[in-house]
């Protein structure tokens, strides 16, 4: 594998049609909004659909979610102990070394080398925490979010009675009706020398973002409601670029055509040169 160029820059465009993109478990599921009204997509929520399509794409992920486990392994511990090398060095009581561990975990996992992970297992002699180069902001949505919520029930018993049918249960589905939400990130080169992560890598993160919800389909985000419409793709060719992160990640420019989009296509999107390489851009709708 090839070292990584330079840092990159990436920036995705994120459309939202009647589903719940990601939702708080602790206001009944409903998508995730700020105190102003604007949606949210977790960063943890962005990291799980990359690793899936990363699975997708044969590579092998620590992080795996229980429906998707795809090695026989049900917990983080058991997946780190299936991996021989790297058992033996973690619990090599008299002579275990951090680097090595560091090492193998890398090699082994897409994920840990791109994210880093924490390793922390009752018995084990070592605990180490790895930085991974990729970081994502949570993703913001263009403009405050509208939060339809409707009535449902379940019609079907979920146990036998002695008298007969249960009354039906009620419960409540939330969705965004629109929203454009904006994905950022950024890959370090310094980290990324020390976890191995590689230009290969990179160009497997840059095809999961272009598909980031592909297998996704849900009760809550139905088959086409989430789309990947743009990604902004900078490559630089220095380790520390002179613009920083924050400065590129401005340069798109996002305008609503009207009060209340309702597509895509009611938003003019405009690039201004902050002064850096010229980005790739990938039209996907």
């Amino acid at each position: 594998m090839s070292e990584l160029k330079g840092k990159i820059d990436f920036l995705v465009l994120v459309s939202v049609s009647n589903a719940n993109p990601n939702g708080d478990p602790l206001n009944g599921n409903r998508p995730r909004e700020n105190y102003e009204g604007y949606g949210e997509i977790s960063d943890v929520c962005i990291k799980r659909k990359i690793r899936n399509r990363w699975q997708d794409m044969g590579q092998k992920i620590f992080v795996q979610s229980d429906d998707r486990a795809d090695d026989g392994f049900g917990s983080l511990k058991a997946r780190a102990d299936g991996y021989a090398p790297f058992k033996e060095e973690i619990n090599n009581k008299k002579n275990a070394s951090r680097e090595k561990c560091i090492r193998l975990a890398c090699e082994e996992w897409m994920d840990v080398r791109s994210f880093g992970q924490v390793f922390a297992f009752k018995g084990v002699e070592v605990s180490l925490g790895i930085r991974g180069p990729v970081s994502i902001h949570q993703a913001v949505s263009v403009q405050p979010v509208d939060i339809i919520s409707m009535q449902i029930t379940k019609s079907v018993n979920s146990e036998d009675k002695k008298d007969g049918k249960a009354s039906d249960t009620m419960g409540t589905k939330h969705r965004v009706g629109f929203g454009l939400y904006v994905v950022k990130g950024s890959v370090n080169v310094q980290l990324a020398e020390k976890t191995g992560f590689s230009q290969e890598d990179a160009q497997l993160l840059k095809e999961a973002l272009k598909t980031l919800f592909e297998n996704d389909a849900s009760s809550a985000r139905p088959e086409g409601s989430m789309e990947v419409c743009r990604l902004y793709w900078w490559q630089h060719e220095e380790k520390t670029p002179a613009v920083s992160s924050a400065k590129v990640h401005r340069s798109v420019k996002i305008e609503p055509r009207s009060e209340r989009p309702s597509s895509f296509g009611d938003y003019v999107i405009h690039y201004e040169d902050p002064g850096c390489v010229e980005p790739e851009v990938y039209y996907l709708v």
